[in-house]
């Protein structure tokens, strides 16, 4: 069991580790080689330019200003100095909405951690039953500050009853407060927003199969019959593999020939550059490498556009799912809002994402496929959560060595030693839990993927909650049950079956020690390396090195990366259920609490503004999600002190605790009916009303015109043959780094278009945001004019 002594190893390493993290970042950063690593944010929207251009030799990697090197915390104050409403307009709502998580902790925990301490230490020191237990019971100096150390059948007990009401009480008017406030966000978000290509398209899936009509033909006779006023066309998708492969090795082609045209460029005076047409460009006769590879692309281009057309005639190629355009926010609303058919399983429609968010592998699946699909990843993960339960053990029997070398003595030897026990106690506990939970994300965010979700958001969410059941019963049920097993093994041996539930209701506070140290390893070292963004900073410099060629690949190996939302959020709730569990029960874990979320809002302030670039944005969808695991944490910490004073012979106090759990519920119950909508359906009456104020704005407003290549899957590239420029045609026209799946999609769409439609495009420029207005918030998606591509459109007659 940890001691303070322990505890106090493990604070100083995690200190020292956080604070030389800090150090490297703050020294970092400032350096101009460094510069497209920590202020990526800024270079996608055209806020920044590199500092390397207009310097010496040594200035474009060494910061030579030695009075930069004495402001160098001053990341620090900047980070707090750019308001709401500038990072919704900056970075988007989610990114806002994320940062609200923090505050909230912030606002729940500094309070309670003053009124916890204040009361609760002098209740639970005085009382002192801990030093009159078997010696056989593994205790610490901790326990002693904890409800373990009230004795049974105390009136003491009264005050923490009383005080988990209070808590309850302001908890909850926090999330009431704040979900009304998130609400309120998302509804002048939607009623702020510019004209967006979402707010007039629905997904419809499982498309039936009509004898003797096409996909395109049953989709057009259905919706222009039961949707005749407002219904304008669709885009199909299509099942477009080979045409993939050939994008990726055009895409290829186009860089080296950038390389060596660029190259020649700036050395004119030289002989031209040559390449051998051999295996890997070693063997073979030697060409002019700028003639080669402009006629083995002007090749592939004559035979992507044969495939193209392929592609588009092959019945078989198209997929029975669609994009429907409509004429209204009001008709695209009644359409995805309402069930089509009298057999719920065809016409399956809902509100498409917006076309960066869209994962288009899933959009085929049927919805036979879905059910089983969701079932069996349903006890997959039962089975992975399962599995978990064996290393979470192990790391447990690290944590609590006194425990252990009652049952294997012969350790007892090397663990006794001073700075081993203290190093395996204070730090490696935490470090190793997090190490086993590094790849979990990744495994579940497959697994959602296999489920079918057609939303990179709502994979997201799913992926999140995946990993909150993991981290509700492994991380935290699984290190109280296999700690209280390791812990108390010798005394439930050596002890009566009537004394077991009374060692059980002590020793469940006693684990508040390994949650200290987890805390300090994950929220306190662990939020300064990412703030360090050492793995983006080596990678970018290795892609410097080894395979940047043009321009174009630097801008590509600059990955700003975004809010990891599946794994942070789930352990943000970890904490949330960490805290409001020990704020009664062992009060000294709140300070830890307090200092991960100020030093994480502190962080992620600063890696929104300057560094992360969201693929997607989902107006705070996940908000539902963050308030519904606070009241669950709400209700675990309130039968967990029930079960606990029931094996403290409380009979005169605990009765009063049996109501707590059943009004909780009842607020979220009301919370849920008073707030959820706004966040699961768009309102018919926002929806006409925006649509009557564009009307009177824009009369002249071509819909059509502007939904027609909404959604084009980012396979599908529009080139210009004579010019061989290949530019990527992308569903966020702002974004850098491609929001959609890999180009390895099974599923690609749509629509590939004939090959007389070929224009030549111009890159976006990225967009401004000192453009928007800043008051009341917005976020807007622009759709620049100038932009053409091909696609496949049908529209009613």
């Amino acid at each position: 069991m940890a001691t303070l002594a322990d505890i106090g190893v493990s604070a100083l390493i995690n200190i020292l580790t956080s604070f030389a993290f800090l150090l490297a970042f703050a020294l970092l950063r400032i350096q101009p080689i460094n510069d497209r690593v920590y202020f990526p944010k800024w270079y996608i929207s055209g806020g920044r330019s590199s500092p390397r251009g207009t310097r010496n030799f040594v200035g474009k990697f060494v910061n030579l200003n030695f009075k930069t090197y004495l402001t160098f915390l001053n990341w620090m104050p900047q980070a707090l100095r750019m308001s709401e409403s500038e990072i919704i307009t900056h970075a988007g709502l989610d990114s806002a909405a994320f940062l609200r998580i923090y505050t909230l902790g912030i606002k729940i925990f500094v309070p309670v951690t003053v009124v916890a301490l204040l009361i609760l230490i002098p209740v639970n020191v005085s009382s002192g039953t801990l030093f009159f237990l078997r010696k056989e019971l593994v205790v610490s100096n901790i326990d002693k500050l904890s409800i373990s150390n009230v004795p049974p059948k105390s009136t003491r007990f009264f005050v923490h009853i009383g005080l988990e009401y209070l808590f309850t009480a302001w908890i909850c008017f926090l999330l009431y407060k704040e979900y009304d406030n998130v609400a309120s966000m998302r509804l002048a978000f939607f009623a702020s927003q510019r004209r967006r290509v979402e707010q007039f398209t629905v997904v419809v899936r499982n498309i039936p199969h009509i004898s003797g009509h096409s996909i395109s033909e049953t989709v057009d006779s259905f919706f222009q019959t039961n949707h005749p006023n407002h219904y304008i066309g669709h885009q199909g998708v299509y099942n477009a593999n080979k045409f993939a492969k050939l994008v990726r090795r055009r895409e290829r082609l186009q860089n080296w020939l950038d390389y060596y045209q660029l190259k020649f460029d700036r050395h004119p005076d030289k002989k031209r550059p040559t390449v051998n047409t051999g295996f890997l460009g070693l063997l073979g006769r030697k060409v002019d490498a700028i003639e080669y590879y402009k006629q083995v692309i002007k090749d592939l281009d004559t035979l992507m556009i044969s495939e193209r057309q392929r592609v588009i005639k092959d019945s078989k190629s198209v997929l029975p799912v669609a994009f429907l355009s409509f004429d209204s926010r009001w008709g695209a609303s009644v359409c995805a809002q309402t069930q089509q058919s009298k057999n719920p399983t065809l016409w399956l429609t809902d509100w498409a994402p917006e076309p960066r968010d869209v994962y288009w592998r899933n959009l085929a699946i049927p919805f036979v496929s879905l059910t089983i699909r969701k079932f069996v990843i349903t006890a997959l993960v039962f089975a992975l959560i399962f599995f978990y339960m064996i290393p979470i053990a192990f790391v447990q029997s690290l944590a609590n060595l006194e425990g252990l070398e009652r049952v294997a003595p012969f350790l007892r030897t090397v663990i006794e030693l001073k700075f081993i026990k203290s190093f395996l106690q204070g730090f490696l506990p935490g470090l190793a839990l997090k190490i086993f939970l590094y790849i979990l994300p990744t495994v579940l965010m497959i697994m959602s993927k296999i489920e079918g979700y057609i939303a990179l958001s709502t994979l997201e969410r799913k992926t999140a909650s995946k990993y909150y059941y993991f981290m509700l019963v492994n991380v935290f049920l699984g290190s109280i049950i296999t700690g209280t097993a390791f812990e108390q093994l010798h005394a439930f041996l050596h002890q009566s079956a009537t004394q077991i539930p009374r060692t059980i209701g002590v020793s469940i506070p006693m684990k508040a020690t390994f949650f200290m140290t987890y805390i300090m390893v994950d929220g306190w070292a662990g939020i300064a390396g990412e703030i360090l963004r050492l793995k983006p900073l080596v990678i970018y410099h290795l892609k410097n090195m080894f395979l940047v060629k043009t321009d174009r690949d630097r801008g590509k190996a600059m990955d700003p990366g975004s809010v990891d939302f599946p794994e942070t959020i789930p352990s943000l709730q970890l904490y949330f259920l960490l805290g409001i569990v020990y704020a009664v029960v062992t009060p000294l874990l709140l300070p830890f609490i307090v200092v991960f979320f100020a030093f994480a809002y502190l962080v992620y302030r600063h890696q929104i503004i300057n560094v992360y670039n969201q693929q997607y944005e989902s107006a705070a969808a996940f908000w539902p999600h963050v308030h519904s695991r606070i009241i669950a944490s709400l209700i675990i910490s309130q039968l967990l002190l029930l079960g606990l004073l029931s094996t403290k012979k409380a009979a005169k106090s605990t009765p009063l605790l049996v109501i707590l759990p059943a009004l909780t519920y009842v607020f979220h119950v009301y919370c849920r009916s008073r707030f959820e909508p706004a966040f699961r359906k768009y309102p018919l009456e926002e929806a006409m009303s925006k649509d009557l104020l564009e009307k009177s704005t824009e009369p002249d407003l071509n819909i059509k015109a502007y939904l027609a290549d909404a959604y084009l899957h980012p396979i599908f590239r529009s080139f210009e043959v004579e010019e061989e420029e290949l530019v990527e045609v992308r569903v966020d026209k702002h974004e850098t780094r491609a929001a959609s799946p890999p180009l390895m999609s099974e599923h690609s769409s749509p629509s590939a278009s004939h090959h007389h439609h070929h224009h030549h495009i111009e890159e976006p420029s990225p967009p401004h945001y000192n453009d928007y207005p800043t008051s009341p918030p917005s976020y807007y998606y622009h759709e620049p004019s100038h932009l053409h591509y091909g696609y496949h459109y049908q529209v009613e007659p």
